[in-house]
């Protein structure tokens, strides 16, 4: 199906790796295509109820393909760069809960990856880092507008200025991640969440994503009139209904909406 990629569905999980492990999984244009349409089929397919997100090998995602960036123009570079920022956004805005399953180096455009999921669990090798600068250019797959609202400000600008790596315990204090596991644990892990949200009403999960993404990048009072609005969408779904007769009747809820 993929060329770069290898996706798969198991009990109602979608697990896409990125599969370039002597390139430790750059994004290249073609990585990036194949992403998009990754996601795309896993937004589609009834049977999946969430994404999990990893590298193969070594490395989550190491950066963007420097190979193929160094003999663009710069009206080449902002063609890449608008479509490294589509593609993120894309993943960010699907309807199902996404977990990075963070395995390795998430350098650059790989840490801009990682942040696009819901819920970043690193291993313990895990390293993060948006060296950049290094390169003469800036973050432009949505890094410096992600990290700053996952770290804060001062802190997502040193990092950005400085192209310090960090490792997963100092991404873990700083809130880039929300779990360090032992590298065996952590697609286990992953799948675990995975199947705990999975279990809860999936209107509702939807409608949380929504009121998240786009309340964040407003201020306070509008997002919480935003809330209000998509809110109604579960408060009104049979879902609702089961699960507080399911709680007032002290039993598992059977969620059926989609």
């Amino acid at each position: 199906m993929f060329e770069y990629l290898k996706y798969e569905v198991n009990n109602n999980i979608a697990t896409i790796t990125v599969n370039r492990p002597k390139a430790l999984n750059a994004l290249s244009a073609e990585v990036l295509d194949e992403l998009f349409e990754a996601f795309m089929a896993a937004e589609n397919d009834s049977d999946v109820g969430a994404v999990i997100l990893t590298g193969e090998g070594r490395a989550f995602v190491a950066g963007a393909d420097i190979s193929q960036m160094v003999v663009l123009t710069g009206i080449d570079g902002q063609t890449l760069m608008k479509k490294g920022a589509l593609v993120m956004n894309h993943i960010e805005e699907i309807s199902k809960p996404v977990i990075g399953a963070i395995n390795g180096f998430a350098l650059g455009g790989g840490c801009e990856l990682a942040m696009a999921c819901d819920i970043r669990i690193a291993s313990v090798n895990a390293k993060f880092g948006q060296p950049e600068v290094n390169l003469g250019i800036i973050p432009g797959f949505g890094g410096t507008q992600r990290l700053p609202r996952l770290v804060g400000k001062g802190m997502g600008k040193y990092l950005m200025m400085t192209a310090e790596i960090i490792n997963a315990e100092e991404a873990l204090r700083i809130g880039l991640v929300e779990k360090v596991v032992a590298a065996e644990d952590l697609i286990s892990t992953c799948e675990s969440i995975a199947n705990t949200i999975m279990g809860k009403a999936p209107l509702a999960i939807k409608a949380l994503k929504v009121a998240v993404n786009q309340g964040i990048m407003l201020d306070v009072k509008t997002a919480v009139a935003l809330e209000g609005e998509v809110c109604c969408a579960p408060f009104c779904s049979e879902d609702r209904k089961e699960g507080m007769n399911a709680f007032l009747e002290k039993r598992p809820a059977k969620f059926e909406s989609k």
